[in-house]
């Protein structure tokens, strides 16, 4: 997940944010994914590195889509492959429609089927003064949020047969609001929205449609989007922000066949932050 920043100046970070843990060292998988093959955009870094390897632990092959960050993609590549499972590397810009096709086709050609989609790739650029928000952020802040997902659900449906999973990532911003992240926000929430509506278009083929709404969570890449994180994650009631490896096993239960009976939901992993829908 890319984040921008509105300074390059060096951000003040707490003591608890400077190694993000990307899965627990006792974390044990029980192989509730064996055998299932899973894309994940966004999957380079942050929460979507820590979802592709808890799902490796569990016994899934991986994709990651992801941007720019060639390091950030190997290490995830490396901490896939340590646990014994592919991963496959795609690199390029999911709002271009040329570069959607490239994805389905490789996993098509590679694997023939898809078991699992975790849509997590997103931007989001900090502004506290509403009338500086430029046209430019705003469509660029909709196309890879909110506008590629769609699509890139569309274009790997195909492939999913029942039983598949699609599982998207939302934000509390989308429930609570952000005064500094409006148009972040805003796609959050198209994000929930198209999760309750396709979930109920796809009901029938038994692919199930959910979603999680982190809180503020330590990533490798949150420190460049604001100039002080002092305070990250102190307003919640557990008065701390959270880590991605508490949050990527929401993404293994929705994956899982524990989940059979969910459909349209968003497990909201925030720190007690009490959210209405």
């Amino acid at each position: 997940m890319k984040t921008q920043n509105k300074s390059k100046s060096k951000s003040k970070v707490p003591k608890e944010g400077l190694f993000p843990e990307v899965i627990r060292s006792d974390y044990q998988g029980s192989r509730k994914l064996i055998g299932k093959k899973a894309v994940i955009s966004g999957g380079d870094s942050g929460i979507g590195q820590a979802v592709a390897v808890h799902f490796a632990r569990e016994g899934a092959d991986v994709a990651v889509i992801y941007k720019e960050s060639d390091r950030d993609a190997k290490e995830t590549k490396r901490l896939v492959e340590n646990e014994g499972q592919q991963c496959i590397l795609i690199k390029g810009d999911l709002t271009k429609k040329t570069f959607r096709r490239k994805c389905v086709e490789k996993i098509l050609k590679d694997w023939k089927s898809l078991d699992i989609l975790v849509n997590n790739a997103g931007i989001h650029t900090s502004k506290n003064n509403f009338e500086k928000i430029s046209d430019d952020q705003i469509q660029e802040t909709f196309n890879t949020n909110i506008i590629s997902m769609i699509s890139l659900t569309r274009d790997f449906l195909p492939l999913i047969g029942n039983g598949g999973r699609i599982i998207c990532t939302t934000s509390v911003t989308a429930y609570r609001g952000s005064d500094h992240l409006i148009d972040y926000a805003a796609t959050k929430g198209a994000i929930s929205s198209f999760i309750r509506s396709l979930s109920t278009n796809l009901a029938e083929k038994k692919i199930t449609v959910n979603g999680v709404a982190p809180g503020p969570i330590w990533t490798p890449l949150v420190k460049e989007a604001f100039d002080d994180l002092s305070t990250f994650g102190k307003d919640t009631p557990m008065k701390r922000a959270g880590q991605p490896s508490e949050v990527a096993p929401a993404y293994v239960f929705l994956a899982s066949k524990d989940a059979d009976y969910i459909t349209g939901e968003v497990i909201h992993i925030n720190g007690g932050d009490f959210v209405g829908g």
